[in-house]
């Protein structure tokens, strides 16, 4: 019988240990025995967590200031408890979430040459579970959305934007190990106590497929990771033999694993680590001193074994880099930070492909995930899947965007007469052939950034523009005025996810017009805020006779750096003020909980009276059923 031998690209990858110099020395890393990563890394910073004495504290460095870490350097320490995760937003470098023991999630601003104190001020603060949080991811492909998994058996879907949580998910029955993201953000799997893989749907709450109690599992931490678009998830495990074993499962087909495969009786947790791009897993066990890594294959037996990186020291946790920072030119298609158990070091580990030349390989190096977001946080909430926007490894151009029209048109009664917000003879030629761009890319918002254009029909009544129904306008009698709304400004609550405007009746949505310059700007001046005055521009709009049609453009600016809200008529100042601001907040939180749980209440009422009226009409004539409203 002849033997073929499988032809693979990715057959002779091998790793690489860098220079003492380009190592992180003098890190105290935690000794913590949760079993998550301790380390994140993207292309401007490293973070890792440290060991405290009291609280919890986490470091981060910029990425090039590599050597002896001076013991003083500033960290970031806010959290009451022991930080226990960590997650650079996959769209913004300067952003970094961390969950502890003190059961809370908060969002963290890094400036962008580094810290230069101890940063204790988070712009944002998630309350939501009631014991520690061990696991949070963000989102894949929508901005500003995180999932956390706590020990209270709870995984919470958080729209950081606004601070509050878009659903709870309380369909596990013990402690979940792991989650992990398809790669459209549409499903997330879990790994659980109970022996069970779920795959959840995060906008239903709602478990859309689960396996049966694997009794083959032992009784350690286990793990699952989604394996990109492919429907189907990777499991790492122990048996209850105590041997290590790896699985493969589809998403449809949840009775049974597709592929199974022993590794070895270590008594190590094995961490998976996924390459959507190179279909590869890497297995990195907690404690020991190697990687394995597989090749992923459409195709039974769809794992191949082919190699292992042996190193001297064991591991105590791996980082991972982006795809978008690694090297090449030297071939490199992944890079991992290795912080080791036995030493206050952290060490870089290259895996390349041998290749003879340093040009650019595009078969090795296909378009991998970009820094813009296919979706906002209000378009994903109200249903809307997209896939990643996708990037060069070359030259960083985009490569593979979305053309899926992104805005939902808001349909208003429009009395008659009332005006239209076509362009007029004004405008340039960039605005009005704006169609021309891909709606996907039309939309897409900076974390800093959400803008609209409201049309307002009004006219002047002793310098006040007042609400008219009807009336002729004129086109070349139109204004545009910039309007800059803040976090802490008051609003009207609104079902599109952006701030009510003052007046609302005679109002007709259009979705933000970005000009095609807009995307290099997005890229090289993404941390830049504009700043806008309220008011007239001019006096022609003061001093304007007549009916007018003025364009208001809202802008939603996030603080560059933390700032604590104005809860009062200004900044609080010391402690005192603040305190005062906090139990401000938590008296409107228990009135707003107090109101939702009396609206909960009549709908439950109306529900009531809706189905006694649905009874047949012999109960109506003897008098039951009937509504009293």
């Amino acid at each position: 019988m002849a033997f073929k031998i499988r032809s693979s690209k990715f057959r002779h990858i091998y790793g690489t240990i860098p220079k003492k110099d380009l190592c992180y020395e003098n890190i105290r890393i935690t000794r913590n025995t949760h079993d998550s990563n301790f380390c994140a890394v993207n292309p401007k910073f490293l973070a890792v967590v440290t060991e405290t004495g009291g609280g919890g504290s986490f470091l981060c460095i910029p990425l090039k200031q590599s050597g002896r870490v001076d013991p003083k350097t500033p960290h970031i320490c806010g959290h009451a408890g022991v930080v226990l995760d960590i997650k650079f937003n996959p769209f913004n470098d300067n952003i970094i979430a961390s969950s502890s023991e003190d059961c809370t999630v908060k969002v963290w601003s890094i400036p962008e040459d580094g810290l230069k104190s101890n940063l204790s001020e988070w712009i944002v603060d998630l309350h939501g579970h009631k014991r520690r949080v061990g696991y949070i991811e963000w989102h894949p492909t929508a901005e500003n959305i995180l999932l956390s998994a706590g020990f209270d058996y709870k995984c919470v879907l958080w729209n950081v934007e606004q601070a509050e949580p878009v659903n709870v998910i309380s369909c596990h029955d013990n402690t979940v190990f792991s989650m992990s993201w398809s790669q459209d953000g549409s499903l997330f799997s879990t790994s659980c106590k109970d022996k069970k893989l779920r795959i959840i749907d995060p906008r239903m709450a709602r478990v859309a497929a689960e396996s049966p109690v694997q009794d083959n599992l032992g009784s350690r931490s286990w793990k699952s990771v989604f394996l990109g678009d492919t429907g189907r998830v990777f499991t790492s495990y122990h048996s209850r033999f105590c041997d290590r074993e790896i699985a493969v499962w589809d998403i449809k087909n949840m009775s049974a694993p597709m592929r199974t495969e022993g590794i070895d009786n270590a008594s190590s947790i094995l961490l998976p680590y996924y390459d959507q791009d190179t279909k590869i897993m890497y297995l990195a066990g907690k404690g020991d001193s190697n990687i394995r890594y597989f090749e992923i294959d459409d195709e039974s037996p769809y794992t191949h074994y082919l190699n292992s990186f042996i190193t001297s020291d064991p591991q105590r946790g791996l980082g991972v880099m982006p795809k978008r920072g690694c090297n090449t030119d030297r071939c490199e298609v992944m890079r991992f930070y290795k912080l080791h158990a036995s030493k206050n070091l952290i060490e870089p580990l290259s895996m390349i492909v041998p290749r003879k030349s340093s040009v650019f390989h595009d078969d090795i190096y296909p378009p991998t995930a970009s820094l813009i977001p296919s979706l906002s946080a209000d378009e994903w909430i109200s249903g809307q899947t997209r896939g990643q926007i996708l990037m060069s490894m070359l030259d960083s151009t985009l490569s593979q965007a979305p053309t899926i029209t992104t805005y939902k048109a808001v349909n208003r009664p429009r009395p008659e007469g009332s005006v239209s917000t076509q362009p007029y003879a004004g405008e340039t030629t960039a605005t009005t052939n704006h169609r021309s761009i891909p709606a996907s890319l039309r939309n897409i918002k900076q974390l800093s950034t959400n803008e609209e254009f409201v049309s307002i029909k009004n006219e002047k009544s002793n310098g006040v523009p007042v609400d008219t129904p009807d009336g002729p306008m004129s086109p070349s009698g139109s204004n545009t005025v910039k309007k800059v709304w803040s976090p802490t400004s008051p609003s009207k609550a609104t079902t599109n996810g952006f701030p009510g405007g003052d007046n609302e009746n005679h109002c007709r949505l259009q979705s933000d017009r970005f000009s095609p310059e807009f995307f290099q700007a997005y890229l090289i001046n993404r941390d830049r805020t504009s700043t806008t005055s309220v008011g007239c521009q001019g006096t022609d709009l003061c001093n304007q006779k007549g009916h007018s049609v003025t364009h208001v453009k809202k802008v939603w600016s996030s603080p560059q750096s933390p700032a604590i809200p104005r809860w009062f008529g200004e900044t609080p100042t010391n402690e005192a003020e603040l305190r005062k601001a906090y139990f401000k907040q938590l008296e409107e939180i228990g009135s707003l909980k107090e109101q939702i749980s009396l609206k909960d209440k009549r709908i439950r009422q109306l529900e009531e009276e809706i189905s006694m009226l649905k009874l047949p009409v012999a109960g109506a004539e003897s008098g039951e059923g009937q509504s009293e409203c």
